[in-house]
């Protein structure tokens, strides 16, 4: 499940898989390792646009309305590839963290497991067929899977459904507040920082790879490339240029900068100059940077983080301009393929 950047995308993953098994999607609450647990999916995002590409509804809706007949106490299955244990032929669906607060949150328990070992690739017709005929809805009215029916990464032509992942007006405000009041609504440069100790740790694994994590986003179809340094974890140094350079070509000089740790931009700011003001919100709920990132004029992400990938797949939707740390910027706004 992870942290909210790879919950994003998982989520298209499970948004395509429901699609094409053409089964009613439950939308998932958010899990949030704040105090609140899970949060609906309404609550940070839009039900009408999710809708008007497939049939779905707010899981609390789901347990609430349908499931006292479609899927009562005491025939709940949970799915899974295999048994998380060969011993216990359980799919243990409430086993762990985040497994058991989620489901103890909805006020779900499981009575029986169904191992299905199949992968979710559904856009391939054959593991789509076995699917269908393995699991009609007439016998299994209800998939309820321990993680998501998705690969991660994202898959490159499932990047183009972040279009129907569009902001609830709460966060909309909170935004427009904070744009409004603090920097007196300035076009601005939005930068994501993965900074903290487990992202260095992180970085140390992935240079020298050819793919790690979201890195597909920015490497794919650069033959031979490989993730480096200044790619994963730039220094003060290479943040200064880029923004720097980003600034000189927008005329921008307000910068919102989205981190994983409580920064001190005190380097940072030396080396921009006085004429760059920085902002940083720290807000409680992560979603909050990433509504900001993707409403900035131009965006400078890590090309590693799926946090970054979230703000990418929005603004590609939108035709917004982004770049990534360690890579040259060439000006072109690459909208998705419709």
């Amino acid at each position: 499940m992870g942290r909210f950047g790879n919950q994003a995308a998982h989520f298209l993953g499970a948004l395509n898989f429901a699609k094409r098994l053409n089964r009613t999607l439950a939308l998932p609450p958010w899990r949030s390792y704040a105090p609140q647990g899970n949060v609906p999916y309404t609550e940070w995002f839009q039900l009408e646009p999710v809708q008007s590409y497939h049939k779905s509804l707010p899981m609390e809706d789901f347990l609430s309305q349908l499931a006292p007949q479609k899927w009562p106490p005491g025939r709940r299955t949970g799915y899974c590839y295999s048994p998380t244990n060969p011993e216990s032929h359980d799919c243990e669906m409430k086993n762990g963290n985040p497994f058991g607060p989620f489901w103890t949150d909805l006020g779900v328990n499981f009575d029986s497991s169904e191992f299905s070992q199949l992968g979710y690739d559904v856009d391939d017709p054959s593991t789509l067929k076995i699917w269908q005929e393995r699991y009609p809805p007439d016998k299994h009215p209800v998939l309820a899977f321990k993680g998501a029916p998705a690969t991660f990464p994202v898959l490159r032509h499932h990047r183009h459904l972040q279009r129907y992942v569009l902001w609830s007006d709460k966060m909309n405000r909170i935004v427009e507040d904070y744009i409004t009041k603090e920097m007196k609504a300035a076009p601005f440069i939005g930068v994501h920082m993965r900074i903290g100790v487990d992202w260095e740790s992180a970085c140390e694994h992935a240079i020298g790879q050819p793919s790690f994590m979201e890195s597909g986003q920015c490497l794919e179809d650069r033959q031979g490339a490989k993730v480096t340094q200044e790619l994963c974890l730039p220094s003060t140094k290479q943040a200064a240029k880029q923004i720097s350079a980003a600034v000189k070509r927008t005329g921008h000089t307000s910068v919102y900068i989205a981190t994983d740790a409580h920064p001190d931009f005190t380097q940072l700011q030396a080396a921009l100059g006085s004429k760059v003001k920085l902002y940083h919100l720290n807000p409680d709920e992560p979603p909050v940077d990433l509504a900001m990132l993707g409403r900035a004029a131009h965006f400078i992400g890590n090309c590693v983080s799926s946090f970054s990938a979230f703000v990418k797949r929005e603004r590609d939707a939108l035709g917004k301009t982004s770049e990534f740390w360690g890579l040259p910027y060439h000006g072109d706004k690459k909208k998705m393929e419709l």
